[in-house]
């Protein structure tokens, strides 16, 4: 196993955790260790960064990351060259003779691909010191914010999410606990479609839809990620749309404005039976492409922040209850499910078309 050497100290605290810890808990996630014995990368405890950083090094042995001409990460297997790095650690220094070192300048270097969160930016890396932690937990907050989503994830939730992350790893709430609380609404908003309160069920599903933001970034802002909270997270993503636009329908009853039985059932049909075939194509392209449909060409980038997911739905059965027609709203999000599924089937085909001619399938965001 890589172990990781610390050097120096610091007891600042971002996201409620020293440079130690926090470097502890990055190295963990990685399948390193910190202190071990005959450690070949160093860390500067005057700095933080994004995980992306120690993997870049991990992969390139001889090499140093400087932020403003500092060490600040270095994967060294020479001992002297070793203590040259450390020293110049400790002393808040200029590394001077690389001693044959590739170095990189985090303020210099190119944009990285971040395939799990789906886009290219340059990884954050600053001095940790009293007055840059909020910008810091900024940083690494909207670092952990996914580039290929939806629109209200995308443009409306972000400022709202960051006030309750940073309000909950103050007060040492963890992820499972904001999942777990997001659950309890989700289900509360089914009970309040189903019985046709829409504007309850939307506020109390405004609230979920936060939730479901906040707990991911709370997780990697504090690095607190795991299986079972992953596995959390997603399954409740994953099954309840369906159950609330099955309970959005059966609620226009209750409202005044009820479906008959035939509709009823073919805007299921089309609703949730696009829902499972959307999904099973973007597994397909998965499978066969290792990567998202998303994240193809830039046109799919773009569609994914309309196409027919929960928050896009939700949007348009908003303006449905706005005119008092949440009958229409149903009836639209039905089109819209056809529609998308439509365009992602196209999509699939047009990928496939282009693997068949021996070309390369590989997203516009590398």
């Amino acid at each position: 196993m890589i172990s990781i050497q610390p050097v120096g100290s610091n007891e600042t605290r971002l996201w409620g955790l020293t440079a130690y810890e926090r470097l502890r808990r990055i190295a963990r996630a990685q399948g390193m260790s910190v202190d071990g014995e005959n450690a070949v990368i160093l860390a500067n405890l005057d700095h933080v960064w994004d995980p992306a950083w120690l993997r870049l090094v991990r992969e390139r042995p001889s090499s140093v990351i400087t932020q403003c001409g500092v060490p600040v990460l270095a994967h060294v297997t020479d001992p002297a060259t070793r203590e040259q790095v450390a020293e110049a650690m400790r002393k808040r220094a200029p590394l001077g003779d690389a001693a044959g070192l590739r170095v990189t300048a985090q303020e210099e270097s190119g944009d990285m691909v971040n395939d799990q969160l789906r886009k290219r930016e340059r990884p954050f890396m600053e001095r940790l010191v009293p007055e840059t932690v909020r910008p810091l937990e900024r940083a690494s907050y909207f670092g952990a914010y996914k580039g290929v989503t939806d629109i209200l994830t995308k443009y409306l939730w972000p400022e709202w999410a960051l006030v309750l992350t940073r309000w909950a790893a103050r007060f040492g709430i963890t992820p499972n606990m904001v999942t777990a609380l997001g659950a309890a609404l989700c289900v509360a908003a089914t009970i309040l479609f189903y019985e046709g309160w829409y504007w309850t069920g939307m506020a109390t599903g405004l609230v979920f839809m936060v939730l479901d933001t906040v707990d991911g970034k709370l997780a990697r802002c504090t690095i607190t990620s795991s299986w079972w909270g992953n596995v959390f997270d997603h399954g409740i993503d994953l099954v309840h749309p369906p159950f609330w636009w099955y309970a959005w329908g059966v609620g226009l009853a209750a409202y005044g404005r009820p479906l008959d039985e035939r509709t009823f059932w073919a805007v299921m049909a089309a609703i949730i039976g696009g829902y499972v075939v959307q999904r099973l194509i973007e597994g397909v392209f998965m499978r066969r492409y290792g990567m998202h449909i998303h994240v193809w060409e830039k046109f799919d980038s773009q569609f994914r922040l309309i196409t027919a997911r929960r928050n896009p739905n939700m949007v348009i059965l908003f303006a449905s209850v706005l005119v008092m027609r949440p009958d229409w709203g149903l009836l639209a999000v039905a089109a819209w499910t056809v529609l998308s599924c439509l365009v992602h089937f196209a999509r699939l085909i047009q990928a496939m078309s282009v693997s068949a001619r021996d070309r390369p399938i590989v997203s516009w965001l590398a």
